[in-house]
């Protein structure tokens, strides 16, 4: 859709002094190679990454192996990491260290959040993250950063995880979040 405003042109369109839409047809979409999603649809999507970051901080790793449960994890290679939700359990466990409270003492932050179709009933979501962490001997900082690139299906009629590639693109200090050095 092209806004018209005070009869410029600038960098996203021809301008005019009125803020309704163009009456043009919008085909930015498609030259972007941004496919048509729903904004339901890229809700419900973005709701799953919420409560990914929501399970793991909060150190349930139970509700975050059922939300993953039909899902394989795996690293930008395309190697497999986990499949489904025993594994994803026993991986989260064994992996992500928890303190006296039960938690992590994490704060997952997940942004630049893009949901593309992918086929019928499947969408692609690409995101960033950045993890957050302080405890008692560690101020408050960055310990990981990097990409996840989801895909995600309908299943009995609602959007579930089916493929997750984590993408770490650099760490911090992971001592006191990580069982193991990944570096």
């Amino acid at each position: 859709m092209i806004l018209q405003v005070a009869s410029e042109t600038c960098w996203h369109g021809e301008m005019t002094n009125s803020p309704l839409p163009s009456s043009e047809p919008d085909s930015t979409q498609e030259k972007i190679g941004q496919s048509r999603v729903s904004a339901e649809e890229k809700a419900e999507a973005a709701e799953l990454l919420a409560r990914y970051a929501e399970f793991i901080d909060a150190g349930d790793f139970e509700g975050l192996a059922e939300l993953l449960a039909d899902a394989e994890l795996l690293d930008e290679s395309g190697n497999r990491i986990a499949q489904g939700k025993a594994e994803m359990l026993a991986l989260y466990s064994a992996m992500t260290l928890r303190h006296a409270d039960g938690t992590p003492l994490t704060a997952h932050v997940i942004t630049n959040v893009i949901v593309e179709s992918a086929g019928p009933d499947e969408l692609q979501m690409r995101s960033r993250f950045t993890v957050f962490q302080a405890t008692d001997s560690l101020p408050l900082q960055p310990v990981v950063v990097g990409r996840y690139v989801d895909t995600l299906r309908r299943i009995d009629g609602s959007l579930r995880f089916t493929a997750r590639v984590m993408m770490p693109q650099a760490w911090g200090d992971v001592s006191q979040h990580l069982s193991f050095d990944p570096r």
